[in-house]
Parts: structure tokens; C-alpha cells; sequence
């Protein structure tokens, strides 16, 4: 009798242990995680928005888990083709994807990408916000939003905005607004944003949605007129700007950085880089250099983040069907 009960608590013993090594082995691996440096691409190149969040992030992430974060900026076609890398990476924790706003963008946009957004990451964390700030000409009569939508009604043939390229989020800001306001708005794309501010400082284009990091100097310098923002509440170092949504309720768009590992990657490793995060975005240095950036930060959970990306997708898929844009 004891002989039987002997083996069938070894037998219920085993049947525990091989149930428990998967959770044993996934906590192991956190535990050990990381043993060697990890690699983040940033799928755009660098000193934009996404490269200066990263760098300033996980040189905090490197202290904090004591092993490098090595940035690698791979550009080009709106970040998919960094994003392909990532995508088809081993889901091991040695490899992350920094990326922006087009991650929630880029699937209405290019039909026939070689990966699946949902399926082929996790969301790991938010990392940043940054509004557009909508930036004139000095020498426009306009002087916010309300005057801006009647001076774009008064002409005959609407006005001209910029954007950085089609489909940013610079692009999709001027569609928002026409579709918001009813105004005839004239897209002229530039390669880039800093091509485009130099032409608003001329003339030659007189109204932008700037990234409101990029933009700051020269509105301090009255190079350019900032009349609204497009986030919420006032911005920390340009605190006389309201908010486009004061004039046209619900108005929103950010230009936001999150970090994003291949699927299959271990749920422990997930929660131990989102804490790590989480960390890093509430040290006082990481916090000063954001605020000098016109960049918001917020403390989320991989859910959170998760529902994030998806109400992001919906708002700009919305818009990019509405505007009928097409790439790729």
C-alpha cells in the first residue's frame, strides 16, 4: 500500500514538474535576460523624432539592466522596411522595434507589406508623445485657429499646407483638418520637415503641422508663427499655445514613439523590458530632456499599450481612407 502510494506521488510528482518547466524555464530566461547586448532598430534615420527618444531612452535602459542597448537606424519606405526585420527576428528579447507613429499608419498605406502588424509583434511600451504644432508665415494675418479656418474660407481657391511627405503625420494633421472644418486645403509635400520650414519662413508655403520637437527654436526666434498644437492641455516649454481642439473639438494627432518585440517573445522578458522602460521614462533626466523636446511621456502597461495601438490604427486608417492616400 505504501509501495503504491510511494509511486504514485513520484508519477504525480513528475506529471507537476513537467507541467511547471515551461514557467520554470520562461522565468529562468528573464531572470538571465539580457546576458548580451540587445539590438534596437529604429526604422528611420537618424536625429529624427524616433532616433532622439530611443538614444535618450535606452541609454537610461542600458544602466538600468546593465547591458547595452545598440541603436541601429535602418530607413526608407515610411519604416517598413526596418520594421521587416524585426518582424522575422528571433523572439528571444535581442531584438527590439522603437518605432513612431507609422507602425499604426503604414498598414492602410502600403497593401502588400511582407508582415502582419497584429500578428507579428508585441506591444511592449509607450515611450513618447509629441503634438504637431501648426506653424504660419509671420506675415499671414492669422493669428489662431478660428481665423485661420475664415482666412482659408476667403479664398477662392483654399490654401496651401505642408507636410513632410505624403502619408506622415504632417499629411494626415491637413486632412484631418480639411475633413474637420470643411475648408479646401492644398497638399504640398516636401522630403522631409526641415525642407518644408524653411519655405514656411519664406513664403513660399505659408502654413505647417510641425513636429513640435523640431519646431521650437524657431518659434522662439519669430522665424515662424505658432497659432495651436495638436495635443491636449498646454506644452511645457511653449505654454502661451492652445490646443487645436479648443477651436475644433476632438482634433487630436501625436507623433508617438513605443517599443515592440517579435511575437513569441517570452512573457517575462515582455514585462521585465516594460518595466525597464517604465523606469527609464520616470528618471529626473530622462524627464528634464523630454520637457526641453516638447515630449509627453506616459507609464504604461503592455495592455495599455496594446489598446493604444489599436485605437491609433482605427483613428488613422479612418483618415487615410477618407483622403483616399496611396502608396507603396
Amino acid at each position: 500500500m505504501s509501495g503504491t502510494l510511494t509511486r504514485r506521488r513520484v508519477v504525480g510528482g513528475l506529471a507537476a514538474a513537467t507541467l511547471a518547466a515551461p514557467a520554470f524555464a520562461q522565468t529562468a530566461s528573464a531572470q538571465a535576460w539580457p546576458s548580451r547586448p540587445v539590438r534596437v532598430m529604429v526604422p528611420y534615420p537618424p536625429a529624427g523624432g524616433a532616433d532622439t527618444t530611443a538614444r535618450i531612452v535606452y541609454n537610461k535602459v542600458s544602466q538600468i539592466l546593465g547591458q547595452q542597448f545598440v541603436i541601429e537606424n535602418r530607413g526608407g519606405a515610411g519604416g517598413t522596411i526596418g520594421e521587416a526585420v524585426i518582424a522575422k527576428a528571433d523572439p528571444d528579447g535581442y531584438y527590439i522595434l522603437h518605432d513612431a507613429t507609422a507602425f499604426s499608419v503604414n498598414a492602410a498605406l502600403y497593401p502588400s507589406l511582407p508582415f502582419d502588424y497584429a500578428k507579428d509583434f508585441e506591444p511592449v511600451a509607450l515611450v513618447s508623445l509629441v503634438p504637431n504644432i501648426l506653424v504660419i508665415t509671420p506675415s499671414v494675418p492669422v493669428n489662431n485657429v478660428a481665423e485661420m479656418i475664415a482666412y482659408a474660407k476667403a479664398q477662392p481657391g483654399g490654401i496651401e499646407i505642408a507636410s513632410s511627405g505624403n502619408g506622415t503625420l504632417q499629411h494626415l494633421s491637413l486632412e484631418m483638418f480639411r475633413f474637420m472644418t470643411g475648408t479646401k486645403v492644398n497638399h504640398v509635400p516636401y522630403r522631409g520637415g526641415g525642407i518644408a520650414l524653411n519655405d514656411v519662413m519664406a513664403g513660399q508655403v505659408k502654413f505647417f503641422f510641425s513636429n513640435g520637437s523640431s519646431v521650437v527654436g524657431l518659434i522662439k526666434g519669430d522665424k515662424v508663427k505658432a497659432i495651436a498644437h495638436t495635443g491636449k492641455g498646454r506644452l511645457a516649454s511653449l505654454p502661451n499655445i492652445p490646443p487645436v481642439s479648443d477651436t475644433i473639438p476632438g482634433f487630436e494627432a501625436y507623433e508617438w514613439n513605443g517599443v515592440f518585440v517579435p511575437k513569441g517573445t517570452p512573457a517575462d522578458i515582455v514585462k521585465k523590458l516594460n518595466s525597464a522602460v517604465n523606469e527609464a521614462l520616470n528618471a529626473p533626466e530622462v524627464k528634464d530632456r523630454f520637457a526641453d523636446l516638447n515630449v509627453e511621456s506616459r507609464i504604461t502597461t503592455p495592455e495599455e499599450f496594446r489598446g493604444f495601438v489599436k485605437e491609433q490604427t482605427e483613428r488613422w486608417t479612418k483618415v487615410v481612407k477618407e483622403a483616399n492616400i496611396k502608396l507603396g
